[in-house]
């Protein structure tokens, strides 16, 4: 047979429980099953939504008043990006020759208190190819995170094919959804937490079915790959969660639980999904299979009337200072640790960027 032909690779969605509030154990407990999913003939390793150190159930289940310590352990906890604990996660990618996707809580290098959502992509040589911010905390999540921006809303250019990731509700968003395929993204990453309780009482928000319909609806639209990965709840974390209280344990039991799975071009899941304990999902992913149900439905192409239908987008990392320097301005919190353009300045202490990170790059003026 003659002619192209697509990458074809294997992807691993790994569905576990932090070490609650505990970084470096997480980390830790990372390694173990990024080691263990590279065994599995691994080329792409997803974790779930902030997955470092944790994520704040907190917010959903205790008034404001009470959540002080869980905020400070969060804090504490969290990463800077780039980072000591950030340059471990590379470390791993490096180590086990595979691209890592991972969710962790970042914290700001020039204010202490803001923190975000955020999901950082390795290569298999340990440079940091994207780093989302997640655009809008959902409903409680504002207690803990802020708000994300554009600046690296698009699929990363990769010898797997043009991957993209988008954290828990973001997927629920049309236009962010269609701005990643409209930038040629051909394998979709899809982060969720280990549960979402909404009542005390009842089933409230159905999590696991909420996840099949947006995973597969967005498979099934753009006809891409979807490697949906979620966080795991122990014993221990609603043991902390709960200070004591069953009726909080109670709610985090009986809340519908996150679920792991691949789905394919056609829209339908492959293979068995983990659903509301550990596990890991390892499938074939033979970007091949787009071409044909692209046939039927190209929402790109022959599929959409670009005459009547346009979507903008602001690419822009949010910075609450510009600094502008022969013409080039630079976000305050890189222009502070000496990261501009690439390079350590001089006179300056801060840890230089790892090269290819998508935010740390020289840029046009924002305005």
């Amino acid at each position: 047979m003659t002619g192209d032909t697509y990458p074809r690779f294997r992807a691993a969605a790994v569905q576990a429980a932090p070490v609650f509030l505990d970084r470096a154990a997480t980390i830790e407990k990372a390694e173990g099953l990024v080691a263990e999913a590279a065994d599995r003939g691994a080329d792409l390793v997803v974790f779930g939504e902030s997955f470092v150190p944790a994520f704040p159930l907190w917010n959903m289940l205790l008034p404001p008043l009470d959540q002080h310590p869980f905020f400070r352990r969060m804090y504490d906890n969290a990463l800077t990006v780039p980072g000591r604990e950030s340059a471990k996660l590379a470390g791993l990618a490096k180590k086990y020759g595979i691209f890592l996707s991972i969710g962790v809580t970042e914290k700001g290098r020039v204010t202490m208190g803001t923190l975000w959502n955020s999901n950082l992509l390795f290569d298999p040589k340990g440079r940091l190819v994207n780093h989302r911010r997640k655009l809008v905390p959902t409903w409680a999540e504002k207690l803990t995170w802020g708000d994300g921006d554009g600046s690296s809303l698009s699929p990363v250019e990769t010898e797997l094919g043009r991957l993209g990731v988008l954290i828990c509700g973001e997927n629920t968003n049309p236009l962010a959804r269609y701005a990643m395929l409209a930038q040629g993204e051909q394998v979709h990453i899809s982060t969720f937490p280990p549960c979402w309780p909404t009542k005390r009482e009842g089933k409230g928000y159905d999590l696991t079915e909420a996840i099949r319909i947006r995973a597969c609806a967005h498979a099934f639209e753009g006809k891409v790959f979807n490697v949906v990965a979620s966080c795991a709840l122990d014993d221990g974390a609603v043991e902390e969660l709960s200070l004591g209280d069953e009726r909080v344990a109670g709610a985090l039991r009986s809340a519908p639980p996150a679920s792991s799975f691949i789905v394919g071009p056609s829209g339908r899941t492959e293979g068995q999904p983990v659903v509301g304990k550990e596990g890991m999902v390892v499938g074939e992913i033979d970007l091949s299979r787009s071409v044909e149900e692209k046939q039927y439905h190209d929402v790109l192409g022959h599929y959409n009337r670009f005459d009547i239908f346009r979507l903008e987008m602001s690419p822009v990392r949010h910075s609450p200072m510009w600094v502008r320097e022969s013409g080039v301005a630079t976000p305050v919190e890189e222009y502070a640790t000496g990261a501009v353009a690439g390079k350590r300045r001089k006179g300056r202490k801060g840890h230089a960027p790892p090269r290819g990170e998508a935010s740390l790059e020289r840029r046009p003026d924002p305005r």
